[in-house]
């Protein structure tokens, strides 16, 4: 029998173009591990744009970046 690994989990780093996003949070309802969140604040169209949730670990799936009609983000390996 073959000895088994656990494969590393990868790594990624989410950023928000705060002022392209609108708000419509499906990166949100996408994101399976919780990473993004909605804002607070308002950005300068008014809306509350998502934003990364620092207590919470990315993956780099991309999905978030897929989902976003705005192409208001940017996920990146680390």
């Amino acid at each position: 029998m073959a000895d088994m690994t656990e494969k590393a989990t990868k790594k990624g780093r989410v950023v928000v173009k705060i002022e392209m996003c609108k708000g419509c949070n499906l990166c949100i309802e996408y994101c399976k591990r919780k990473v993004l969140r909605s804002s607070e604040e308002l950005n300068s169209m008014g809306y509350h744009p998502a934003e990364p949730d620092e207590q919470m670990q990315c993956n780099a799936c991309m999905l978030c970046a897929l989902v976003c009609p705005e192409l208001a983000i940017e996920v990146y390996d680390e």
